[in-house]
């Protein structure tokens, strides 16, 4: 069986199955984004020169969750784009914090949200 929707941000001719999944994966890279803004937004003693990184992080991941919580009515490529853009903070982002042995919970979610964001791309195609 076939579903077919009207909204640009879910891809056509999905499975139920498939649409399902998209929206778990959808819904489970906005947690993890709301955990990793969390996260960073955390001091962990003194600032230090790689707390820019963690700033832009959770902007990057709050504007993330918002758009994918708020606004199922953007386009895939929008869409695609963004959740790109939030990985690639995110591995930059836990990659600066592991030399932080203070800052270990900003890089565990961190590479969960990147591991989220994959895991929704691949819903996407």
């Amino acid at each position: 069986m076939t579903t077919t929707t009207s909204s640009p941000s879910v891809p056509q001719e999905r499975s139920h199955q498939d649409l399902v999944r998209y929206l778990e994966d959808r819904f489970a890279c906005a947690q993890a984004c709301d955990d990793c803004v969390r996260a960073c937004t955390r001091r962990q003693g003194p600032a230090e020169p790689g707390d820019a990184l963690n700033t832009t992080c959770a902007d990057v991941c709050d504007a993330t969750s918002r758009l994918l919580a708020e606004q199922p009515d953007q386009d895939e490529q929008r869409i695609r784009m963004q959740v790109e853009w939030c990985r690639d903070v995110c591995l930059q982002c836990a990659a600066l914090c592991d030399l932080r042995p203070a800052s270990a919970g900003c890089a565990q979610a961190c590479r969960g949200c990147a591991k989220a964001c994959d895991d929704f791309l691949t819903t996407l195609g």
